[in-house]
């Protein structure tokens, strides 16, 4: 019988930090952010009924797209509001206890003439 060791893949880092190229990259987490809220809302109108489904959709493929980026050992937290385009003003507002040098977030506005969109992703590391 063998010891895992190692060299079999099994031990764990413990590491404290995120590798340099493994941090939490505001600019292309936001450029990732903007990329599919043009996609897929370049033509949306708003309809109040299909507002719930097209947040919860846009939620997952922004997670997914930024899982697939290599932010190793980061919990990403994406919050997505949809509303009507009416010429009012909206504020939105997050508050987070973190680690300043691990943790980080990323936001974009879309707006055509139908309706607005506010993304907030954050990423969380993982001791």
């Amino acid at each position: 019988m063998g010891e895992l060791g190692p060299e079999d893949g099994a031990g764990n880092t413990y590491s404290l930090r995120p590798g340099l190229q493994r941090r939490f990259k505001s600019s292309t987490v936001k450029e990732c952010i903007h990329a599919i809220l043009k996609e897929k809302l370049a033509n949306a109108q708003y309809i109040p009924e299909e507002m719930p489904q097209l947040t919860k959709s846009l939620s997952e493929t922004i997670k997914d797209r930024l899982k697939e980026e290599g932010f190793d050992r980061y919990k990403m937290v994406v919050q997505v509001v949809i509303g009507e385009q009416r010429g009012e003003g909206v504020n939105m507002a997050a508050r987070c206890f973190w680690d300043a040098d691990t943790d980080s977030y990323a936001h974009d506005v879309f707006m055509n003439d139908s309706l607005f969109c506010v993304v907030a992703a954050f990423g969380c590391f993982y001791y």
